[in-house]
């Protein structure tokens, strides 16, 4: 069966019955349906979640197809459950990008998905349309202030940083100019799109500890410059208000369930390769509040989601994870070792052995951080006994622990080794978080610790362009914020042709920009653009609704 028909099989428990679990009231729920509902802020306790663990989950680099990681994840707190832990998986949500594009949903894989797979996938609970309507209201502010005569602030357009955003893959909008047709239509001038994850607003949701920060940070956004070359923030719009309005729902975590009706919060969604790539802080400490394990994950590989989630979340919410999962594939591997699409399926200990270091990078990477892993071989059908028994022995080698997971086509059945290695290993206090850097450092020896410890290079070049934006950086006094660098997930390197653990190459920040709302700085490396586009073939050319509501071709 397709995720989707295993999706529309389960016998979900109604909201009400699974926020039980969790001990959470019918007064402290608000429904959106009968299988989904919001949470309140108050229900985060401080002293509570000092006896729980935070899991974290990331990967390898992985193959465009991804590797698991939501899937892992989802199986590992079935898992853990089952053993009698009262875990609960901590998430983001899909973006509509993805899923109408080539990557697909976000709601797990097989039998190990939350439910309603079909909500989630399409819309959910109108976070990222409250994100968009919020992060637009701000741009259409901006014009408006622009075209007026009687109430501008005196905003040079050729300036304005602040971009449109919607959620679809949309190349064309990437570059456009706005403002065309007469004086009565606005100024004219260059603008474009972000695709809605990669908004500051995103970012500023999933960092923010209350909705008194969220405003603070909302009024923190930079704009651009007036034309006396004074910085505009979007709280000199006088539009934070308004702008919070729009969030008022947004910013309350969303309760689901798991396939074998296990609570799960899913809570905002950017992605990991252009902006920090990880659910709310609200969502987290939520989890840590309501149970004895939350297990959360970081998009793409260690290189990028783990790496932004604990230099930029983690420092700035306080948190450390007692335990982290190293997602990996031998269809990974085979890749990383230099086989064709075609031969993602074949077996080759050669092409294994070949990858293998890539893995071994990443087991490295989240040792930096001084922290214990464990590696789930995310396991398929194809995987031969003498791959899985190599990586096994690599990895001890490493000194740690890889196990077998198969929660796709087993669920919690799948994951009871995993469970056991994760509850031990967080139970062991053998993990120290140590950020990689301090915020007091200077922007260029930050984004030298990361390309040199995780990415592995040897030198950080930087394009004229880039050298000038990070004068005006400094000049407004963001240099001691930490950065999310914008990168390829498909190389641990800047350029995604140099695959398994490149060597003896340099990295390149071709341009910088900066969330001073959300508080971090923005390098970015290589040709990665914010507006994702389609493939030749979208995913969407596959999907269909028929006259009772079935749905069909959603993944």
């Amino acid at each position: 069966m397709t995720d989707l028909e295993i999706a529309q099989k389960a016998q979900m428990l109604p909201i009400r019955e699974v926020a039980k679990k969790l001990n959470i009231s019918e007064d402290d729920l608000d429904p959106y349906g009968k299988y989904k509902a919001k949470l309140p802020l108050h229900l985060i306790d401080a002293e509570k979640m000092k006896n729980s663990k935070l899991v974290l989950v990331t990967a390898i680099t992985p193959t465009p197809a991804g590797e698991g990681k939501t899937t892992v994840s989802i199986g590992l707190t079935e898992g853990l459950n089952k053993i009698g832990k009262k875990a609960i998986a901590v998430l983001r949500e899909p973006s509509l990008g993805p899923v109408f594009g080539i990557k697909g949903g976000a709601a797990g894989g097989g039998y190990s998905q939350v439910v309603p797979m079909e909500d989630i996938n399409l819309h959910f609970t109108g976070d990222f349309s409250a994100i968009e309507k919020a992060n637009n209201l701000l741009a259409a502010v901006i014009d408006n202030n622009i075209q007026s005569k009687t109430h501008s602030i005196g905003i040079d357009p050729r300036t304005v940083v602040w971009k449109r955003v919607m959620d679809m893959n949309d190349r064309a909008l990437r570059h456009i100019v706005v403002g065309l047709g007469g004086t009565t239509h606005g100024v004219p001038r260059e603008d474009g799109f972000n695709i809605t994850p990669a908004s500051e607003i995103m970012a500023i949701l999933c960092l923010a500890e209350s909705f008194s920060d969220l405003k603070k940070r909302i009024g923190n956004i930079y704009v651009g410059k007036k034309f006396d070359g004074t910085p505009v923030f979007a709280r000199d719009l006088k539009v934070v208000g308004a702008m919070a309005l729009l969030l008022k729902e947004a910013i309350k975590p969303n309760l689901v369930q798991t396939l074998e009706n296990n609570p799960a919060i899913l809570h905002g969604g950017p992605f990991a390769s252009i902006a920090q790539g990880t659910n709310t802080v609200l969502a987290t400490k939520m989890g840590l509040s309501l149970g004895d394990y939350v297990i959360t994950e970081a998009g793409f590989g260690a290189d990028l989601g783990a790496e932004k989630f604990l230099n930029i979340k983690c420092t700035s919410a306080g948190l450390a994870p007692d335990a982290v999962v190293i997602v990996a594939t031998i269809r990974a591997l085979r890749h990383h070792g230099g086989a064709k699409k075609e031969e993602y399926n074949t077996p080759s200990l050669q092409k294994v052995k070949l990858g293998i270091a890539n893995l071994e990078k990443h087991i490295e990477n989240v040792q930096l951080f001084g922290l214990k892993a464990v590696v789930a071989i995310n396991y398929f059908p194809n995987d031969s006994e003498e791959e899985i028994a190599y990586v096994k022995e690599v990895c001890a080698q490493k000194g740690v622990e890889a196990i077998v997971s198969k929660g796709f086509s087993e669920g919690g059945k799948g994951t009871e080794e995993l469970a056991h290695a994760v509850v031990a290993i967080a139970q062991s206090g053998e993990s120290h978080f140590s950020p990689l850097y301090s915020n007091e450092a200077s922007i260029e020896e930050k984004i030298t610790a990361v390309a040199t410890k995780i990415y592995g290079a040897n030198k950080v070049n930087y394009n004229s362009k880039a050298v000038s934006q990070l004068k005006q950086i400094k000049t407004l006094g963001f240099d001691k914020m930490p950065i999310c660098i914008v990168k390829t997930p498909k190389s641990l390197s800047d350029d995604e042709k140099k695959l398994a653990r490149p060597t003896d190459f340099e990295v390149t920040v071709r341009e910088f920009e900066f969330a001073s709302g959300a508080g971090f700085v923005i390098p970015i490396l290589g040709d990665t653009v914010r507006m994702p586009g389609l493939p030749s073939v979208p995913a969407a050319e596959g999907m269909d609704i028929d006259d009772e509501g079935v749905i069909t071709g959603l993944s």
